[in-house]
C-alpha cells in the first residue's frame, strides 16, 4: 500500500516520450475532475486532455486552471455528452474516432447518487445503470480502435473505470438489466460486478491493453450530497488526495485486467463475484441492450 507521498512521487516520474491523449468521461466534477487536474499538473499541461460531460461552464473553469502548455500540439477541450443515453455516447465516440489520431487513457467516472427506484431513460435503461455500467461499456467498446492504434505504436493504452471493485455481489443471470429486481441497494451492488466482468471480457479480446477497475473509497465530492457528506466527513478522503491514488493506479498498471483498491493497489480476486458463464452472458446481454437502445433512437451502431 503506497503512502500518499509514494503515490505522488510515482506520479511525478511520469514522463511520456510522446504527447499523451486522455479522455475523462465524468470529468466535470468530483473524482473525474480531480484526476483530470492531477494529470494536467503532472504533464505540465503538455497533453491533449478532453473533459467529457454535461456541464460546459464547469469544464471551462477546470480547463482554465490547467498549467499553461509549452508543447504546440497540446490541447485542452470540453466535449458535451449526457451519458445516460447510449445514442449520445455513440455520437460522441463516433466524433472522437473521426478526429483523434490516438488515445492513451480513457478514464470513466460518470455517476449519480440516488435513492429512487428504477428510473428509465427514453431508451429503456435505468439512469443509474446507464452511467455506472452501460455508458462505460459503450465508451470502451467504441474507442478500442484508437487504443489499439496507440498500443501498436508502442505507447500506453489504458482504460480505467472508477467505481467499486470488491463491493459488489452475485448477479441474477436471468435479470441482467434489473427489470425485475431493481432497488437502490441492489443496483449499487450489481454494477461493480458488471464492471469486473466487462473488463475481463475486453482484456480477453485485447490482452495487451490495460483495463483497471478501481475503488476510490469514500471521497468528498458533490455526488454524495450535503447531508451524507456532513455525516461522513471525518472518514472521507479529499478529492485531490484520492486523485493521486487513482492516477497512480492508472499509470502503474501493466497489460491485462486489474482490480485496484482506494490506494491504487492490486486487490486481486478479493470479494470477487464473477464467473465464466456470467461474463459471457453479461456481454451478450449488453450488446443486445445497447443495440435496442440505439434502435429506439433510430441509430445503428
Amino acid at each position: 500500500m503506497p503512502s500518499l507521498y509514494a503515490a505522488r512521487a510515482s506520479n511525478a516520474r511520469y514522463s511520456p516520450s510522446r504527447l499523451p491523449v486522455a479522455v475523462f468521461v465524468g470529468g466535470t466534477s468530483g473524482i473525474g475532475q480531480a484526476v483530470a487536474e492531477a494529470f494536467a499538473r503532472y504533464t505540465k499541461g503538455n497533453a491533449h486532455i478532453i473533459i467529457c460531460g454535461r456541464n460546459k461552464s464547469a469544464a471551462d473553469k477546470i480547463i482554465a486552471s490547467f498549467p499553461q502548455a509549452t508543447a504546440p500540439e497540446a490541447k485542452h477541450e470540453f466535449v458535451e455528452c449526457d451519458a445516460t443515453l447510449m445514442k449520445n455516447v455513440f455520437l460522441t465516440t463516433s466524433a472522437l474516432l473521426a478526429r483523434l489520431p490516438k488515445l492513451n487513457y480513457l478514464v470513466l467516472s460518470p455517476g449519480i447518487f440516488t435513492l429512487r427506484g428504477r428510473n428509465e431513460t427514453t431508451e429503456g435503461i435505468d439512469r443509474k445503470l446507464a452511467l455506472h455500467y452501460y455508458a462505460r461499456w459503450k465508451f470502451t467498446n467504441d474507442l478500442i480502435p484508437l487504443l489499439r492504434k496507440t498500443k501498436d505504436a508502442g505507447e500506453d493504452a489504458k482504460v480505467m473505470s472508477v467505481l467499486a471493485p470488491g463491493n459488489g455481489s452475485d448477479i441474477d443471470l436471468d435479470d441482467l438489466g434489473m427489470r425485475k429486481s431493481y432497488t437502490p441497494l441492489s443496483s449499487a451492488l450489481v454494477t461493480p460486478t458488471y464492471n469486473d466482468l466487462m473488463f475481463e471480457s475486453f482484456a480477453e479480446q485485447q490482452p495487451d491493453l490495460s483495463f483497471i477497475h478501481i475503488h476510490p473509497g469514500v471521497v468528498r465530492t458533490p455526488l454524495l450530497g450535503s447531508l451524507v457528506a456532513f455525516v461522513l466527513y471525518p472518514f472521507m478522503t479529499p478529492a485531490s488526495d484520492c486523485a493521486e491514488y487513482m492516477l497512480y493506479g492508472l499509470l502503474d498498471a501493466g497489460p491485462g485486467v486489474h482490480r485496484r483498491d482506494n490506494k491504487g493497489d492490486n486487490m486481486g480476486q478479493k470479494r470477487y463475484y464473477g464467473s465464466d458463464e456470467a461474463r459471457r452472458r453479461l456481454w451478450d446481454h449488453t450488446v443486445e441492450e445497447i443495440d435496442q437502445a440505439l434502435q429506439s433512437g433510430a441509430i445503428s451502431a
